[in-house]
């Protein structure tokens, strides 16, 4: 205790008795302090020097500890995991933006049009996304990437990314290929930031209470890529927008109990009214012809319309340090509209060296007109309920949950497209009027699903360290009575005595994938509500290892791996569509090899890039095609019609390409700084793949055949810190409260490269498949500015 103003002081004794002198005459204020207990002020007059007796109570102090959370750095134990900084994402130069942009920097891409990824042979719908433990889901008719909208995932609210590229553990969810685990910010302070460019806008705000029980992050973003998407070859007029409000609430009850709050609506509209395109072709196999092309005159429009929304509500409980339990619900609603009908008159033949088609009626190779026609609806109603638990005790961390999902599916779809080439249709039916793709079907159903899982990761050793990762999940749905049994297991080894920073890693396990709505869909719209899960066998092998390059930080990581694929749906893709057949009819297997160097390639400027290659194939079952022989026993080639056929053999078509083969992929990301001031930075995005396989509809021996050209971009992004909040300034000046402000210029496409997502297939007055490819983006800029406080 002592007098305010006056070095006088003093302390009690182990009794809590004290004496302290004071000032005869004066009143003095006194402050009694004493750890754990509420500090006291009394004012003291004394007129007396007698000795006066006085009892202070002081109570006791009730504080509040801030939250510490405490991460184990397993990241380099666990096979295809990679940790993604999500800070890297605002700079990251990309035409999508996000979380899902900065990935493609590691699986590659072949459209900067979507957020969606391909990683190691899978399509988009096998992979799992997470939210603080909640999956997300994303609308379903989607089918091209300028009709996309915007991520659920928020960047600006982002703290933690775990990324699986493969071998993930029994707790996360019944895929086939990745794994996207998001942690949202638990803020400390009160703040925001917002960003503005001339493709997206947001705003974000977070906050904690006075007491530290309540904390909040509410992100608002808004999305107009009409600048980007209408560069494309197809003029008119795009009318895209996108927007979506989420937030996270979390109240503290106690040390021992909180509950936190997910929320979004996110809703997109696509308008299209096409005008005209021109497009260079080649005809397909046995000949190719260059220097041709085709003209399309449109009437029509296009009008698309996606909302969902979602709701997570989770309660936790520590009733100790060792054991934690999380009691969830979610429902998530999606309402999915599309309405097509667009006519195009078209006309192809040899180009002049101006690009437009020969006025020769005996250069012209085809004209007619296709018709797109589509009236789709889908209504998609996702609840579920979920326990999980984790319980640490000695060298083991163990780890269960359970969850109830009931999903109510309301699907109507009338899609048809038809081609008429010179007044007759495509293709050629007699008397009839036959479409080329038709796709018509009205279903109402419900599943309910049953998933849990147990597993354990042990660590074991003092100098050499082993983790072992074992589990098991089940999964159980009353559509079509299937239980599945996922055992996976993980091993990481890491050798004491060896001088390198290595740990080597391995994985291995069952995974499946049941059928969700657009798998279920045939190539007529059908649904087969008795199709089985896919399912596939997964082994990797790799190391990592940290080491110093260039004597600064570096980090090594190389992974081989295996996949064996079996009750596989076929499927094919175009542009972002995927189109199931709707059987299990095939079997598929991926073998690959990737490796990714994590360094400073400049001080303090982190950098990365990643090199993959792969191999992915599948067998049909029963595709087959018929091989014609002449009297000579002379096999019939397409060029060679004249010579009569005695003979026929059936010819299986044996492994083909899966639509998302891609040899090798390629990714970099490099930031550099101006050496004279740190606040000029530069940033490099580089993607490259090499060629896709593309289906001919109806083409049974050269299904997948047609290749889609290799897919290269470079982005490239130039920032400046405009305001630095760290430096100390005027109590009065402009943006006092400001952290920082950085301007941005971006270029896409940096080299302009002219990149193919898909063909459109005409034929010919004999019938001759010509293939016009549909391009992507050009070089384009954007301005951006971001504001941090």
């Amino acid at each position: 205790m002592h007098i305010i103003d006056k070095s006088t002081g003093t302390h009690t004794d182990q009794n809590g008795a004290f004496h302290l002198q004071v000032p005869l005459s004066i009143p003095v204020r006194v402050v009694f302090q004493a750890m754990g207990r509420r500090q006291v002020q009394k004012v003291v007059f004394r007129d007396t020097d007698k000795v006066a007796a006085d009892t202070i109570i002081m109570g006791v102090k009730a504080e509040t500890l801030e939250d510490v959370t405490v991460r184990a750095d397993r990241k380099r134990e666990e096979a295809g995991l990679i940790a993604v900084d999500a800070s890297q994402a605002r700079v990251n130069p990309s035409a999508v933006g996000g979380i899902e942009g900065l990935l493609k920097t590691f699986v590659g891409s072949n459209n900067e049009l979507t957020s969606q990824y391909s990683v190691r042979g899978g399509n988009y719908d096998e992979n799992l996304v997470y939210v603080n433990g909640f999956e997300i889901y994303r609308p379903f008719l989607v089918s091209s990437g300028q009709q996309e909208g915007l991520s659920f995932i928020n960047a600006d609210l982002t703290d933690n990314v775990r990324f699986y590229t493969g071998g993930f553990q029994a707790k996360y969810g019944d895929k086939l290929s990745s794994v996207l685990d998001v942690s949202y910010q638990d803020p400390g302070r009160n703040g925001g930031s917002a960003y503005l460019s001339l493709l997206e806008q947001g705003l974000s705000l977070k906050g904690i209470s006075g007491d530290k029980k309540f904390t909040y992050l509410i992100g608002l973003r808004n999305k107009t890529n009409r600048n980007v998407i209408k560069s494309q070859a197809t003029t008119g007029n795009y009318i895209p927008s996108a927007s979506d409000l989420q937030g996270l609430f979390v109240y503290r009850f106690s040390n021992t109990f909180r509950i936190e709050l997910l929320g979004d609506y996110n809703k997109t509209k696509f308008q299209f009214y096409p005008e005209e395109t021109k497009l260079t072709a080649s005809v397909f196999s046995p000949y190719y012809v260059a220097n041709y092309g085709v003209n399309i005159d449109f009437k029509g429009s296009e009008r698309d319309n996606y909302s969902t929304a979602f709701a997570g509500l989770t309660g936790v409980v520590t009733p100790n340090d060792h054991t934690e339990l999380k009691f969830m619900g979610s429902y998530y609603q999606d309402r999915e509209k599309q309405e097509q009908d667009i006519l195009g008159a078209y006309e192809f033949g040899q180009r002049d060296e101006n690009g437009n088609i020969l006025d020769d009626p005996e250069n012209l190779l085809g004209q007619g007109v296709n018709q797109s026609y589509a009236r789709n609806n889908l209504r998609i109603n996702v609840l579920s309920l979920q326990h999980q638990g984790s319980w640490k005790t000695g060298r083991h961390f163990l780890q269960w949950g359970a969850t109830f999902q009931r999903q109510e599916i309301d699907s109507k779809i009338d899609q048809w497209n038809y081609s008429d080439s010179a007044g007759y249709s495509l293709p050629i039916g007699g008397d009839q009027l036959t479409l080329n793709d038709y796709m018509h079907s009205r279903d109402r159903f419900n599943i309910q699903r049953l998933s849990g899982y147990i597993q354990d990761n042990a660590h074991f050793g003092n100098t050499n360290i082993y983790t072992l990762q074992w589990g098991v999940r089940a999964n159980y749905n009353d559509l079509n009575e299937e239980l599945l049994i996922s055992p996976r297991a993980g091993f990481s080894f890491k050798p004491g005595h060896w001088k390198k920073d290595i740990v080597f890693k391995a994985s291995a396990g069952m995974y499946a994938q049941p059928a969700f709505y657009r798998e279920m869909v045939t190539m007529d719209g059908a649904l087969n509500k008795a199709i089985k899960a896919q399912k596939s066998l997964q082994g990797v092998l790799g190391l990592d290892y940290q080491m110093r390059l260039f004597n600064r930080p570096a980090r090594l990581t190389s992974e081989i791996y295996y996949k064996h694929l079996y009750d596989v749906i076929p499927y094919d893709i175009d542009n972002v569509r995927i189109r199931y057949y709707g059987h299990n009819n095939a079997e598929a297997y991926v073998a690959g090899w990737e490796t990714r160097l994590f360094t400073q390639f400049v001080k303090d400027a982190d950098s990365w890039l990643s090199l993959g290659v792969m191999q992915a194939k599948e067998k049909i079952d029963g595709l087959s095609y018929q091989e014609y022989y002449n009297q000579a026993g002379e096999l019939i080639t397409a060029g060679s019609r004249d010579k009569v056929a005695t003979d026929s053999t059936t010819a299986s078509v044996g492994w083909l390409r899966r639509p998302t083969d891609r040899l090798i992929t390629f990714g970099l990301f490099f930031q550099d700084y101006l050496s004279t001031n740190k606040n000029f930075k530069v940033y490099l995005n580089t993607v490259y793949g090499t060629n896709l396989p593309f289906n001919i509809p109806g083409s049974t021996k050269y299904r997948n055949a047609l290749e889609i050209p290799a897919y290269l971009r470079m982005d490239i992004g130039f920032s400046a810190l405009l305001l630095d909040g760290s430096k100390r300034r005027k109590k009065h000046a402009p943006f006092k409260g400001v952290k920082d402000i950085w301007a941005s210029f971006e270029i896409f496409n940096l080299i302009n490269r002219d990149n193919t997502i898909s063909f459109m297939l005409l034929k010919d007055f004999s019938n001759q498949t010509y293939a016009l490819p549909n391009r992507l983006t050009p070089r384009l800029v954007n301005f951006k500015i971001a504001i941090d406080w």
